[in-house]
């Protein structure tokens, strides 16, 4: 990954705060992800990273602070709008419509993406640009041979799949995407890899993930998220270095 050291980032966390009560969950992140870059948040659970990701998102309105997305300030906005300007996530628990096949998964994501409002009387089916871009992201996704299939009765790790395209299929150029390995084999989580390496191409990414060979895998650089902090963020090589980051999380046998 090249970046511009004068490049605006893909995303600015700036004081970031959240607080349920008196009880502070995230306190004062500051946090830049440059564009472009493969960023991993990492940490106990508990520490907040669930969270982190609904204020950056919109599910959750921040306690304090700012989020900036390519420069332009979305704090508290509604997730509709922060995903209209180029953001995307998916989420620990699988979000799809699993009566429709994949193909109309993809189609229902891509139509709003083009700006096509819902209408009675257009015949989605005439409409080429559509039909092309669900082509496209089905074949991005190494799905196009299901796309007739329910997706509610795909195998898992192909509705994870699913579930990526569907954030692609909204031209994000910004994915956030929440345990994508979670409960994966390891045979699928090696696919699941290399998916999101194809998918992540030219795009910023940020992931949630427990499974520390992916993250040190995947990830350009990492952050090591403890009781709502950032205790360190630096390259996978420097973090599994940084005692800190070993005592709080990783463990001694990470060298």
């Amino acid at each position: 990954m090249t970046v511009s050291p004068n490049s605006v980032p893909a995303l600015e966390l700036s004081g970031l705060e959240k607080s349920f009560g008196p009880m502070k969950i995230i306190r004062g992140i500051d946090l830049d992800i440059p564009s472009g870059e493969r960023h991993a948040v990492i940490g106990p659970n508990g520490a907040g990273k669930s969270t982190l990701f609904h204020l950056i998102s919109g599910h959750y309105r921040p306690s304090g602070g700012t989020v900036k997305l390519h420069g332009d300030d979305i704090t508290g906005l509604q997730p509709e709008l922060i995903a209209r300007r180029g953001l995307s996530r998916s989420f620990q628990v699988t979000n799809i419509f699993p009566q429709l096949s994949v193909w109309e998964n993809v189609r229902c994501a891509t139509l709003w993406a083009m700006g096509y409002k819902y209408s009675f009387w257009r015949n989605v089916e005439s409409l080429t640009d559509a039909r092309e871009r669900t082509e496209q992201i089905l074949t991005e996704i190494n799905m196009l041979d299901r796309w007739n299939m329910p997706a509610g009765v795909l195998a898992y790790a192909e509705q994870r799949a699913l579930e990526i395209g569907l954030a692609i299929a909204s031209n994000a150029d910004t994915i956030l995407l929440d345990e994508p390995m979670a409960g994966m084999s390891h045979g699928e989580t090696e696919h699941m890899v290399g998916l999101i390496r194809q998918v992540s191409e030219n795009r910023t990414l940020l992931m949630i993930e427990h499974d520390m060979s992916v993250v040190f895998d995947l990830a350009d650089r990492i952050s090591v998220l403890v009781y709502g902090e950032v205790i360190a963020s630096d390259t996978p090589e420097r973090i599994k270095a940084n005692p800190a980051v070993q005592q709080a999380y990783l463990g001694t046998e990470v060298v």
